[in-house]
């Protein structure tokens, strides 16, 4: 349990959400957007949780939507010398560790995340020294000075798969920095797990009692539940996975209506996937309530299409990625780590 950090009493600095514009001023933005990419050999690499014309746009363009692992491949992989991406902070910061030599820019620095927030470097590092004989695994939802603190860099696709292979190797686990996930992986892995106490907006909002109400609507419908979710909420789930693991199983399963406990941005794909299904969202506490997400995290929400010209456009300190070298030295060790093992799993 770590001593340093109360989720729960956390305020976090919400951010204004992008401003509305008309279909005139979305196609002007969208094409300038096209040109911008063209003009600075750049492509654009979306992740699941943005609003859907962001996704779309990227595809329209050669770009990628994806969750975080394959961003990163993506990235590394294209020749692009610039990449845009829409998402949030770490994201950009990971992709300028494993691409030092190319230009990385984003639609806003000031969209963050709330594991990222919720793990300061300085409380992680005492949390880590007071703990020395254990293997620290942290979350790809952290800052670029986090990972360099770690031993290994994991994304949820691959977490029960990475904790059950250093279990079998007697190691014993610091996992960070969130707690469900990591409560999730410990109980499949029987792992020994100590986990620092943070969460994600979004998915600590779904609530139990209103899922079951939900499913007693839509006793056909099959649940689908990210692992950053309560446990109590995993428990009722049918399909339980990361993001490109959520879209696989509502393919697969025979369910033609789906409540889904994730951020509503993965609609878009899911949609794309299985065009004949019916999807709804899981329930957090509501408009009006406690809610501080209401299934869409508010910082992803920062990636409109007037953010992406401003981005490409300006540049500079609004929307350039930098690492220092020696901390992205450190932090590319245990992504590298990661990427590694990925691609052995595959």
């Amino acid at each position: 349990m770590s001593e340093y950090i109360d989720f729960n009493s956390t305020i976090y600095p919400f951010p204004p959400k992008p401003a509305f514009l008309r279909k005139d001023e979305k196609k002007h933005c969208r094409e300038k957007i096209k040109h911008l990419l063209k003009q600075q050999d750049a492509v654009m690499v979306a992740h699941y949780y943005t609003d859907p014309e962001i996704q779309a746009l990227a595809e329209e363009t050669g770009g990628c939507v994806a969750d975080s692992l394959e961003m990163a491949r993506f990235g590394s992989n294209h020749p692009a010398s610039t990449l845009l991406v829409a998402g949030v902070r770490f994201m950009g910061e990971t992709a300028k560790i494993l691409n030092p030599e190319k230009r990385v820019l984003m639609p806003t620095l000031e969209a963050e995340c709330s594991l990222d927030l919720g793990c300061p470097e300085k409380e992680f590092t005492e949390f880590c020294d007071n703990n020395p004989d254990r293997t620290v695994v942290v979350y790809a939802n952290t800052s670029a000075a986090v990972k360099a603190r770690a031993d290994w860099v994991v994304t949820s696709s691959i977490a029960v798969e990475l904790i059950d292979h250093l279990d079998s190797q007697g190691q014993k686990i610091i996992w960070a920095p969130d707690r469900h996930l990591g409560n999730y992986v410990r109980k499949q892995t029987v792992a020994d797990i100590l986990c620092w106490q943070g969460a994600c907006i979004v998915h600590d909002e779904f609530k139990t009692q209103a899922l079951i109400r939900m499913q007693g609507l839509h006793p056909d419908a099959a649940v689908l539940v990210h692992p950053e979710s309560p446990q109590a909420v995993i428990d009722l789930a049918d399909a339980v996975g990361s993001t490109s693991q959520l879209i696989k199983a509502a393919q697969s399963l025979p369910h033609q209506k789906l409540i889904v406990a994730t951020d509503k941005g993965i609609f878009y794909k899911m949609q794309q996937t299985c065009p004949g299904k019916q999807l709804f969202e899981a329930p957090t506490a509501g408009e009006g309530a406690s809610c501080r997400s209401c299934a869409h995290c508010p910082w992803m929400a920062m990636n409109g299409l007037q953010a992406i010209v401003q981005g490409l456009e300006q540049g500079g300190v609004q929307h350039e990625i930098f690492v220092k070298e020696e901390l992205r030295e450190k932090a590319l060790i245990p992504l590298n780590r990661m990427l590694d093992f990925a691609t052995r799993l595959k």
